[in-house]
């Protein structure tokens, strides 16, 4: 099976542990790497500093309210530069505002998921995210 790259961009550090182990335990093999910044997000993606030699993510979970930037910065950083654009970036955050859901499909989030507040629900929804994102759609690779 291939692998598949997978950047989480949160700050909260029980729902970055939640979501890697759950990744991580699934039968597809896959990769985590977890920033818990908007800056540190653009750096990774575009392999600045000590992210030089990052490789690119298949697939990016991003959270809205990050410190530094914000998730709405840099999903239209993201998806505004050719090189970085075709990466599919799945909104993942504790917000259901529909200003927050408007601005995401504005800068062209592939999807909007509010995390839900049980815990098997947030890991059901890890699963499902996997499984459609995993073994369903075909990911363009750069």
């Amino acid at each position: 099976m291939i692998g598949i790259h997978i950047l989480l961009v949160e700050d909260n550090e029980g729902d970055i542990l939640l979501t890697t182990e759950t990744l991580q335990d699934s039968k597809i093999i896959n990769k985590v790497t977890t920033v818990r910044n908007g800056k540190e997000a653009l750096d990774f993606v575009f392999k600045i500093g000590k992210f030089s030699k990052s490789t690119t993510p298949d697939l990016i979970l991003l959270d809205i309210n990050l410190p530094l930037k914000s998730g709405h910065e840099v999903l239209e950083i993201v998806k505004k530069d050719a090189r970085t654009s075709h990466i599919p970036v799945i909104i993942l955050t504790t917000s259901s505002s529909q200003r927050d859901i408007q601005l995401s499909s504005k800068n062209n989030a592939n999807s909007f998921i509010t995390k839900p507040v049980e815990m098997n629900e947030f890991l059901g929804s890890i699963l499902k995210i996997e499984g459609f994102w995993l073994n369903i759609v075909h990911l363009p690779k750069a």
